[in-house]
Protein backbone atom coordinates (compact mmCIF):
# COMPACT_ATOMS: atom_id res chain seq x y z
CA UNK A 1 0.00 0.00 0.00
CA UNK A 2 2.73 2.46 0.73
CA UNK A 3 4.48 1.39 -2.55
CA UNK A 4 0.94 2.71 -4.04
CA UNK A 5 0.56 5.77 -2.35
CA UNK A 6 4.21 6.51 -3.24
CA UNK A 7 3.73 6.04 -6.77
CA UNK A 8 0.42 7.70 -7.01
CA UNK A 9 1.68 10.92 -5.11
CA UNK A 10 4.46 11.01 -7.64
CA UNK A 11 2.06 11.01 -10.58
CA UNK A 12 -0.02 13.28 -9.40
CA UNK A 13 2.55 16.42 -8.49
CA UNK A 14 4.83 15.48 -11.97
CA UNK A 15 2.30 16.45 -14.23
CA UNK A 16 3.42 19.31 -16.51
CA UNK A 17 0.83 21.66 -17.78
CA UNK A 18 -1.15 19.78 -20.58
CA UNK A 19 -2.22 20.94 -24.42
CA UNK A 20 -2.79 24.85 -25.16
CA UNK A 21 -0.27 27.29 -24.98
CA UNK A 22 -0.37 27.58 -21.50
CA UNK A 23 -1.96 24.15 -20.43
CA UNK A 24 -5.83 24.51 -21.52
CA UNK A 25 -8.07 21.22 -20.16
CA UNK A 26 -9.46 19.41 -22.50
CA UNK A 27 -12.12 18.72 -20.37
CA UNK A 28 -13.24 19.31 -16.12
CA UNK A 29 -10.73 19.41 -13.77
CA UNK A 30 -9.60 16.70 -11.50
CA UNK A 31 -7.24 15.11 -8.61
CA UNK A 32 -5.76 11.36 -9.87
CA UNK A 33 -8.10 8.53 -9.13
CA UNK A 34 -7.94 6.65 -5.55
CA UNK A 35 -7.14 10.18 -3.92
CA UNK A 36 -8.97 12.50 -2.12
CA UNK A 37 -7.16 16.26 -1.31
CA UNK A 38 -8.06 18.20 1.56
CA UNK A 39 -6.44 22.37 0.80
CA UNK A 40 -7.06 24.83 4.17
CA UNK A 41 -6.67 28.41 3.77
CA UNK A 42 -5.28 30.92 5.97
CA UNK A 43 -5.39 29.83 9.72
CA UNK A 44 -3.41 33.05 11.06
CA UNK A 45 -2.54 31.89 14.52
CA UNK A 46 -6.22 30.33 15.44
CA UNK A 47 -4.87 27.52 16.69
CA UNK A 48 -8.78 26.64 17.73
CA UNK A 49 -10.02 26.70 14.45
CA UNK A 50 -7.12 24.66 12.59
CA UNK A 51 -8.17 21.79 15.29
CA UNK A 52 -11.56 22.41 14.81
CA UNK A 53 -11.07 21.62 10.69
CA UNK A 54 -8.55 19.20 11.68
CA UNK A 55 -11.35 17.23 13.29
CA UNK A 56 -13.94 17.85 10.41
CA UNK A 57 -11.11 16.58 7.59
CA UNK A 58 -10.78 13.37 10.06
CA UNK A 59 -14.53 12.75 10.41
CA UNK A 60 -15.04 13.20 7.01
CA UNK A 61 -11.42 11.16 5.47
CA UNK A 62 -13.51 8.21 7.80
CA UNK A 63 -15.79 7.72 4.96
CA UNK A 64 -13.79 6.96 2.53
CA UNK A 65 -11.23 4.44 4.37
CA UNK A 66 -9.88 3.14 0.41
CA UNK A 67 -8.62 6.74 -0.75
CA UNK A 68 -5.13 8.33 -0.48
CA UNK A 69 -5.79 11.30 1.43
CA UNK A 70 -3.24 14.51 1.31
CA UNK A 71 -3.81 17.49 3.17
CA UNK A 72 -2.28 20.65 1.34
CA UNK A 73 -2.07 23.94 3.43
CA UNK A 74 -1.83 27.05 1.83
CA UNK A 75 0.46 29.49 3.74
CA UNK A 76 -0.31 32.07 6.40
CA UNK A 77 0.68 29.94 9.62
CA UNK A 78 1.27 32.93 11.63
CA UNK A 79 0.22 36.93 13.02
CA UNK A 80 -2.76 38.05 13.66
CA UNK A 81 -4.15 35.33 15.65
CA UNK A 82 -3.22 34.76 19.08
CA UNK A 83 -1.78 31.30 18.58
CA UNK A 84 1.33 31.58 15.98
CA UNK A 85 4.12 29.37 18.15
CA UNK A 86 1.16 26.41 18.79
CA UNK A 87 -0.26 26.40 14.80
CA UNK A 88 3.90 25.83 13.88
CA UNK A 89 3.92 23.61 16.54
CA UNK A 90 0.82 21.55 15.68
CA UNK A 91 1.89 21.67 11.93
CA UNK A 92 5.05 20.56 12.31
CA UNK A 93 4.37 17.95 14.95
CA UNK A 94 0.91 16.89 15.18
CA UNK A 95 -1.05 16.21 11.50
CA UNK A 96 -2.38 12.65 11.88
CA UNK A 97 0.40 10.00 10.33
CA UNK A 98 -2.26 8.78 7.82
CA UNK A 99 -2.33 11.75 5.76
CA UNK A 100 0.37 13.08 3.59
CA UNK A 101 0.96 16.62 4.00
CA UNK A 102 2.51 19.60 1.98
CA UNK A 103 2.67 23.10 3.44
CA UNK A 104 2.99 26.47 1.26
CA UNK A 105 4.67 29.42 1.91
CA UNK A 106 2.32 32.52 2.82
CA UNK A 107 3.68 35.82 2.31
CA UNK A 108 3.48 35.96 6.10
CA UNK A 109 6.02 33.38 6.77
CA UNK A 110 8.28 35.15 4.38
CA UNK A 111 7.86 38.30 6.14
CA UNK A 112 8.56 36.35 9.46
CA UNK A 113 11.77 34.69 8.48
CA UNK A 114 12.92 38.08 6.59
CA UNK A 115 12.58 39.64 9.91
CA UNK A 116 15.16 37.05 11.65
CA UNK A 117 17.74 38.51 9.64
CA UNK A 118 16.29 42.25 7.93
CA UNK A 119 15.92 44.88 10.20
CA UNK A 120 14.31 47.17 7.53
CA UNK A 121 11.04 44.86 7.21
CA UNK A 122 9.91 45.05 10.80
CA UNK A 123 7.84 47.88 10.75
CA UNK A 124 5.61 46.39 8.29
CA UNK A 125 5.60 42.92 9.94
CA UNK A 126 4.39 44.39 12.74
CA UNK A 127 1.98 46.47 11.77
CA UNK A 128 0.50 43.06 9.97
CA UNK A 129 0.04 41.39 12.75
CA UNK A 130 3.88 40.06 13.66
CA UNK A 131 3.64 41.79 16.79
CA UNK A 132 1.10 38.85 17.55
CA UNK A 133 3.31 36.31 16.45
CA UNK A 134 6.30 37.74 18.82
CA UNK A 135 4.35 37.92 21.95
CA UNK A 136 3.09 33.83 21.03
CA UNK A 137 6.74 33.11 21.80
CA UNK A 138 6.47 35.19 24.58
CA UNK A 139 8.31 38.41 23.26
CA UNK A 140 7.61 41.84 24.02
CA UNK A 141 6.16 43.49 20.59
CA UNK A 142 7.97 47.07 20.29
CA UNK A 143 5.83 49.53 17.72
CA UNK A 144 6.35 49.26 14.58
CA UNK A 145 8.10 53.18 14.74
CA UNK A 146 9.90 52.14 17.79
CA UNK A 147 13.63 52.88 17.95
CA UNK A 148 15.89 50.81 16.18
CA UNK A 149 17.42 49.06 19.35
CA UNK A 150 14.22 47.78 20.41
CA UNK A 151 13.56 46.32 16.86
CA UNK A 152 16.81 44.75 16.92
CA UNK A 153 16.06 43.38 20.76
CA UNK A 154 12.95 41.25 19.24
CA UNK A 155 14.67 40.03 16.65
CA UNK A 156 17.24 38.76 18.77
CA UNK A 157 15.03 37.24 21.31
CA UNK A 158 12.85 35.59 18.55
CA UNK A 159 16.29 34.20 16.84
CA UNK A 160 16.63 32.54 20.47
CA UNK A 161 13.50 31.70 20.90
CA UNK A 162 12.61 29.94 17.62
CA UNK A 163 12.81 26.55 17.93
CA UNK A 164 15.08 24.85 15.63
CA UNK A 165 11.99 22.91 14.36
CA UNK A 166 10.09 25.80 14.04
CA UNK A 167 12.42 27.38 11.98
CA UNK A 168 13.55 24.22 9.92
CA UNK A 169 9.44 24.09 9.15
CA UNK A 170 9.49 27.81 7.59
CA UNK A 171 12.71 27.50 5.71
CA UNK A 172 11.28 24.17 4.42
CA UNK A 173 7.75 25.36 3.04
CA UNK A 174 7.23 25.32 -0.75
CA UNK A 175 5.78 28.37 -2.94
CA UNK A 176 3.61 26.08 -5.47
CA UNK A 177 2.12 22.32 -6.04
CA UNK A 178 0.60 20.72 -8.93
CA UNK A 179 -1.90 17.93 -8.11
CA UNK A 180 -3.32 16.62 -11.27
CA UNK A 181 -5.18 19.66 -12.82
CA UNK A 182 -5.20 21.58 -9.85
CA UNK A 183 -2.20 24.28 -8.90
CA UNK A 184 -1.76 25.64 -5.30
CA UNK A 185 -0.19 28.51 -4.38
CA UNK A 186 -0.63 31.16 -1.35
CA UNK A 187 -1.68 34.20 -3.38
CA UNK A 188 -2.18 33.13 -7.46
CA UNK A 189 -0.12 33.40 -10.67
CA UNK A 190 1.20 36.40 -12.73
CA UNK A 191 -1.36 35.74 -16.31
CA UNK A 192 0.16 34.67 -19.02
CA UNK A 193 3.03 33.64 -17.43
CA UNK A 194 3.24 29.40 -17.76
CA UNK A 195 3.28 27.54 -14.37
CA UNK A 196 6.53 27.36 -14.06
CA UNK A 197 7.99 30.23 -14.98
CA UNK A 198 6.33 32.10 -12.20
CA UNK A 199 8.07 34.56 -9.74
CA UNK A 200 7.75 33.48 -6.43
CA UNK A 201 7.24 37.36 -5.60
CA UNK A 202 4.03 36.50 -7.60
CA UNK A 203 3.15 33.51 -5.68
CA UNK A 204 3.20 35.05 -2.63
CA UNK A 205 1.84 38.09 -3.23
CA UNK A 206 -0.04 39.14 -6.29
CA UNK A 207 -3.52 40.11 -5.75
CA UNK A 208 -5.32 42.94 -8.58
CA UNK A 209 -3.91 41.28 -11.75
CA UNK A 210 -4.65 37.26 -10.66
CA UNK A 211 -8.15 38.39 -9.18
CA UNK A 212 -9.68 40.05 -12.08
CA UNK A 213 -8.07 37.38 -14.95
CA UNK A 214 -10.19 35.53 -16.47
CA UNK A 215 -7.29 33.72 -18.61
CA UNK A 216 -6.80 29.95 -18.80
CA UNK A 217 -3.76 30.00 -16.21
CA UNK A 218 -3.53 25.88 -17.70
CA UNK A 219 -4.76 24.65 -14.10
CA UNK A 220 -7.11 25.51 -11.63
CA UNK A 221 -5.55 28.07 -8.94
CA UNK A 222 -5.80 26.90 -5.70
CA UNK A 223 -5.30 29.98 -3.71
CA UNK A 224 -5.71 31.75 -0.36
CA UNK A 225 -4.21 35.52 0.37
CA UNK A 226 -7.07 37.61 -0.56
CA UNK A 227 -10.10 37.27 1.78
CA UNK A 228 -13.64 36.91 0.86
CA UNK A 229 -17.00 36.46 2.76
CA UNK A 230 -17.41 32.79 0.92
CA UNK A 231 -15.69 30.59 -0.94
CA UNK A 232 -14.84 31.74 -4.72
CA UNK A 233 -15.06 28.93 -6.86
CA UNK A 234 -14.09 30.45 -10.83
CA UNK A 235 -13.28 28.92 -13.72
CA UNK A 236 -10.04 29.32 -13.10
CA UNK A 237 -9.38 29.52 -10.27
CA UNK A 238 -10.40 28.56 -6.54
CA UNK A 239 -10.24 30.92 -3.21
CA UNK A 240 -10.61 29.56 -0.03
CA UNK A 241 -9.31 32.39 2.55
CA UNK A 242 -12.50 33.58 4.49
CA UNK A 243 -10.91 35.78 6.77
CA UNK A 244 -10.47 32.87 9.59
CA UNK A 245 -8.47 35.27 12.69
CA UNK A 246 -11.75 38.27 12.31
CA UNK A 247 -14.43 36.12 11.00
CA UNK A 248 -13.89 32.04 12.97
CA UNK A 249 -14.40 30.57 9.49
CA UNK A 250 -11.51 28.72 8.21
CA UNK A 251 -12.27 27.22 5.28
CA UNK A 252 -10.87 23.64 3.12
CA UNK A 253 -11.27 22.46 -0.60
CA UNK A 254 -11.84 19.08 -0.76
CA UNK A 255 -11.03 17.45 -3.96
CA UNK A 256 -11.96 13.67 -5.48
CA UNK A 257 -12.27 13.17 -9.10
CA UNK A 258 -13.88 16.00 -10.58
CA UNK A 259 -15.89 16.56 -7.69
CA UNK A 260 -15.34 19.76 -5.18
CA UNK A 261 -17.12 20.91 -2.06
CA UNK A 262 -15.68 22.71 1.09
CA UNK A 263 -15.51 22.64 4.78
CA UNK A 264 -15.91 25.66 7.25
CA UNK A 265 -15.38 25.89 10.77
CA UNK A 266 -18.86 28.45 10.79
Amino acid sequence: MLSLARRLWAEAISGAPSAGPFGGRAGPASVPRGMRVYAVGDIHGRLDLLEQMLGQIARDAEQAPNLLKYLVFLGDYVDRGPDSRLVIERLACGLPPAFGAVFLRGNHEDTMLGFLSDLRVAPGWLTYGGDATLESYGIPAPDPDAPTEHLQQAQMMLNSLLPAHHRAFLTGLRCHLTIGDYHFVHAGVRPGVPLDRQEDQDRLWIREAFLASRADHGKVVVHGHTIAPEPELLANRIGIDTGAYATNRLTALVLEGTDRRFLCTV
